[in-house]
């Protein structure tokens, strides 16, 4: 989307990334855009000198990077060692950067977008402080997706923070009234006659879908008993099948799915069970489909439900989960609230159009950042 959008306003957009990135998001086919292969991982490897090598090739002649991610962020800030020079372009790590005249032009300004919390584990947390530390020293501005971010990143020694703009792809189609029941008919292969409590994200640690299953477990005594949709795929699918195995026909993994708006329109309830989130697209799905919200307190979520279009509960409490669920599916009225406030809040999230003018906006802020440190810089060797 980012790309895309820069490009058709006329900037010469690169993008940086593993072949796997353009894959799935088809960069290459872009008009306007060009995709460059840089082969890296989520954690270091042997192959990052090499990535380095040829991201410092790729970034010659930009005037811009806009890298995502703190990994990407650090191999950025590698790769320009000594490099913060002319430029004419703009370029990004797994993501689009922009290359317009302005403030700053003819000098290479580093934004980096921060869109994960702390990985779990004494190494990874290390590691991940490590970045931090990289990324904050040099970027000119810096965007977190979540408050705990920004704090995270202020502590690490930021200059400039800001909060990125994530918009999920809107539905073209009409959408159900806000306090209307979900659909009586549901998508194929699920059963009209139970209530349909639906989630939706990778089968991977983060997203809490093992609490999931276990507050499950507690609601089997209902009539009709619900049923849990689950729709993902990912590297825990398979003992997460095997933890619902005694659960039987009351959770159901759908896999990849893409009626996923379709699934929201059908459920009785959205549950986002995750032990940390930034500004989930699927999040933003549900409220503008005025889907019954149940989700965890952490990271972003608080800041896209507000106080009323969910029922918010702490990240691994599987007996709070449950209630809220429970409380949902028992209470119409309740139900019918959290319909309404979901499409109120979906109101005022931010549509494609505003993240790229927002992304604009941070390019310029980045570069006049740079312009007057460089100024500074200036007056105190002389």
């Amino acid at each position: 989307m980012l790309a895309a959008g820069l490009a058709g306003r006329g900037t010469m957009v690169t993008v940086a990334g593993p072949s796997s990135a353009d894959a799935r998001f088809g960069f290459a086919s872009l008009a306007g855009v060009t995709f460059v292969p840089v082969e890296f991982a989520v954690r270091p490897r042997a192959g990052d000198l090499a990535a380095i090598a040829r991201l410092r090739r790729t970034l010659t002649g930009v005037r811009l990077v806009h890298a995502h991610g703190l990994r990407a962020g650090a191999l950025t800030v590698l790769a320009l060692a000594g490099r913060r020079g002319a430029s004419r372009r703009g370029a990004s790590l797994r993501g689009a950067g922009v290359g317009r005249g302005g403030a700053g032009a003819g000098r290479l300004s580093l934004v980096v977008t921060v869109h994960n919390a702390p990985p779990a584990g004494r190494a990874g947390a290390l590691i991940y402080r490590l970045l931090e530390q990289i990324v904050a020293r040099s970027a000119d501005l810096i965007l977190c997706v979540s408050p705990d971010l920004e704090r995270r990143m202020r502590a690490a020694g930021a200059r400039r923070i800001g909060r990125a703009v994530v918009a999920a792809p809107q539905r073209r189609t009409a959408e159900p009234q806000a306090t209307e029941p979900p659909a009586a008919h549901g998508p194929a292969g699920l059963p009209p006659d139970r209530p349909l409590v639906l989630a939706v994200g990778r089968l991977a640690p983060q997203k809490g879908f093992a609490t999931l299953l276990e507050a499950a477990a507690t609601w089997q005594d209902l009539r009709p008993t619900p049923l849990l949709a689950i729709a993902g795929d990912g590297p825990l699918a398979g003992s997460l099948r095997a933890t619902a195995a005694p659960l039987g026909e009351g959770v159901r993994f759908l896999g990849q799915r893409d009626d996923v708006p379709a699934l929201l329109a059908a459920a009785r309830v959205f549950v986002l069970p995750s032990r940390w989130e930034g500004q989930p697209l699927v999040l933003q799905q549900a409220l503008r489909a005025g889907t019954a919200i149940v989700a965890t307190r952490t990271g972003g979520i608080p800041a896209l439900t507000g106080d009323d279009a969910a029922l918010l509960v702490q990240p691994g409490d599987a007996a709070a989960l449950a209630a809220a669920v429970r409380e949902v599916l028992g209470d119409q009225a309740l139900a019918s609230r959290l319909r309404a406030a979901a499409r109120e809040a979906a109101a005022t999230l931010p549509s494609e159009n505003d993240a790229i003018e927002a992304a604009l906006a941070s390019y310029a802020t980045a570069a006049l950042a740079l312009s007057r440190r460089q100024a500074r810089r200036f007056l105190r060797d002389t």
